[in-house]
């Protein structure tokens, strides 16, 4: 027997080989990973490590007496270069042939690069990798201006940090508000306010044009609109393109993502994928295919995936939710919030904690909280029991949250 091999050591990747030992699996397991070093969180890099709060050791998922206990046979530094779907078997970096029983694609994602003159200046940097992250702390220690090409969460996280040491910072954004393409103007308000109470600047509908240099060393962006911004440290956090080349080779049906059926499982039986290149059908986009980047959806589809090949088969319904730690606010979603029709508003903004729920067709489809962890948990809740909530009964503080959440689900359903 071949076994089960997963393509990619991310949270994904990982997850699905510890799920499929959880779940009585007792076949060779072999998780390939691209880098030199035993797979890790990626969330902390932007947090926690990058402030230098968490070292090596606190990132890593499990230690190396995991996979030798588990009989998880982890290969660093080995990437997937082709997929033989006849034969089942796949070409490895090394040179290797390796077969396969079942194939798991948990490959990621990739920073998108920014196409400008002066990408390569020393001082431009991105934040992907522990490795980035580690380059990124170091050179913090002596930034004197920074700028951050992108409001995404990234960008903001790590612009938040710049701020709470003191170093001024601006960021570049090609739209009109900050992490647009995933909040409610309400929200987006929220943060643009608190980020420019601390420190921040922003240049708004602004692209970078090149990135200005002197002796090799980047000295700031210049831009369509907003003029020269300098800085001598420049982050580019402009989104990230998942990893679909194999796949592509492979004439895997391709959309935003691998495509693949409620179960995770792609067109071809023996292929599944997972994670940040996974585009599956969800309820909570009306049925739609979505592509989510997240730890909770790496996670949860890792294990959809493993009760399958342990002969628990069900269809994937985990409710998307997200967060992100920018200095003393923690923003968390749930569901897909955009795009919507209404936005209700629950809390006191002023007060540096609010809820924002989102509405479309007259149905809660996803609330943004910040600083209001119950709001969060309740709509999570609400959310995946298909529960009925008005835009009046959220605007109005007396109404009672988690005890709708805490209703089952046949009985909401019957109500």
């Amino acid at each position: 027997m071949s076994g089960i091999v997963i393509a990619g050591a991310g949270q994904a990747g990982f997850q699905v080989a510890a799920a499929l030992r959880e779940g009585g699996y007792a076949g060779p397991v072999t998780l390939l990973g691209d880098e030199p070093e035993l797979p890790y969180q990626r969330p902390p890099l932007s947090k926690a490590y990058l402030d230098g709060t968490a070292d090596e050791e606190m990132l890593r998922l499990r230690p190396q007496a995991f996979y030798d206990t588990h009989h998880i046979a982890y290969l660093p530094g080995e990437s997937l270069v082709r997929i033989d779907r006849r034969e089942r078997a796949l070409a490895l970096s090394s040179g290797r042939r390796l077969a396969y029983d079942h194939l798991v694609l948990a490959t990621g994602s990739r920073n998108r690069t920014l196409a400008v003159p002066g990408a390569d200046l020393d001082g431009v940097v991105q934040l992907r990798t522990r490795a980035d992250a580690a380059d990124l702390r170091r050179r913090l220690a002596g930034t004197r201006r920074a700028v951050v090409i992108g409001a995404g969460f990234i960008g903001l996280e790590f612009a938040a940090l710049a701020a709470r040491r003191g170093i001024p910072v601006t960021v570049i954004e090609a739209a009109e508000r900050p992490m647009a393409r995933a909040l409610s103007p309400a929200m987006s308000g929220f943060f643009r306010k608190a980020h420019e109470a601390a420190g921040v600047r922003f240049a708004f509908d602004a692209l970078a044009a090149c990135i200005t240099g002197e002796d090799g060393r980047v000295t700031g962006v210049e831009t369509d609109r907003a003029g020269h911004v300098p800085g001598d440290l420049v982050l580019v956090g402009i989104g990230v393109v998942p990893n679909l080349d194999v796949a592509v080779d492979a004439q895997l049906a391709i959309g935003n993502g691998i495509l693949v059926d409620e179960q995770l499982l792609t067109e071809d039986p023996y292929v599944s994928a997972v994670g940040d290149v996974a585009c599956f059908p969800t309820r909570f986009a009306g049925g739609a295919r979505v592509r989510l980047e997240s730890v909770q959806n790496a996670v949860d589809q890792a294990r959809c995936v493993a009760a399958r090949l342990t002969g628990r088969p069900a269809p994937y319904d985990a409710v998307p939710w997200f967060w992100s730690d920018q200095g003393a606010l923690k923003l968390q979603i749930a569901g897909l919030a955009t795009p919507h029709e209404l936005a209700v508003l629950r809390g006191d903004p002023g007060g540096g904690a609010v809820s924002v729920f989102c509405f479309a067709r007259g149905q809660l489809i996803g609330v943004e909280s910040v600083n209001r962890a119950a709001d969060h948990m309740a709509a999570r809740r609400i959310l995946a029991n298909r529960h009925a909530l008005t835009p009046d009964q959220a605007a109005d503080p007396a109404f009672d949250l988690k005890a709708l959440a805490g209703r089952p689900a046949a009985a909401a359903a019957a109500a």
